[in-house]
């Protein structure tokens, strides 16, 4: 006796019940072969090669070098906070909004360039941006009653305080170019270095002869 169309069909939705289930309980736990990418840390891509954007090489000993940085932070509104032959650094306010406030903090470290034959240095220059935000910041107390024995009236107050909600090191190219370019002008403005004192006695009997 043949089996009705209908009955087939029953038979056939429930033999692929099981396999639709299996599908929907394998995509729920996110498996069946399918991998999520998985989210690089903002340091990761970090690769450490040779790159020119921190870092500038000048005609000059490090004592100029670092007074011509510390001039061009200067001229640019920068608060110079510590200023060596070796090491400068200034920090400078923005308010880009109402509601916040930025810092940009610029050290320069100025070291001897072992490789040029003459006076040389380089200066590694890095900048910081910190991120400040308006916000409340409640303050809760107690008020002691001493008439009414140990109970206390808690009461709260805000206030608005500028909190940090972000700090990054500034990476952009034309930044670091801008302000190199300002280090030469005050590097050329000083002029070249003074004659080295050791010479002048050979000076002296050269005019003698």
């Amino acid at each position: 006796m043949p089996i009705p169309l209908s009955t087939r069909l029953l038979a056939h939705r429930a033999a692929a019940a099981p396999c639709a289930l299996g599908l929907a309980v394998c995509l729920a736990l996110s498996g069946c072969g399918s991998s999520k990418e998985k989210k690089l840390a903002s340091y990761e891509p970090e690769s450490f090669a040779s790159t020119n954007t921190h870092a500038r090489n000048y005609a000059a000993n490090e004592g100029k070098t670092c007074e011509a940085a510390r001039r061009a932070l200067l001229s640019q509104g920068y608060q110079v906070k510590d200023a060596t032959a070796q090491d400068v650094s200034g920090v400078k306010s923005f308010q880009p909004e109402n509601d916040v406030h930025m810092e940009v903090t610029l050290r320069v470290v100025c070291v001897k360039d072992a490789r040029a034959s003459e006076a040389g240095s380089t200066a590694f220059v890095t900048a910081l941006q910190d991120r400040f935000a308006l916000k409340k910041v409640s303050n809760s107390a107690g008020v002691g009653v001493g008439v009414l024995g140990s109970i206390s009236l808690p009461y709260s107050s805000s206030e608005d305080s500028l909190v940090k909600v972000a700090s990054q090191t500034v990476t952009d190219e034309r930044f670091y170019e801008r302000f190199y370019a300002l280090i030469d002008r005050y590097l050329a403005a000083q002029g070249p270095d003074p004659v080295p004192s050791s010479t002048a006695p050979a000076a002296e009997e050269k005019k003698s002869n």
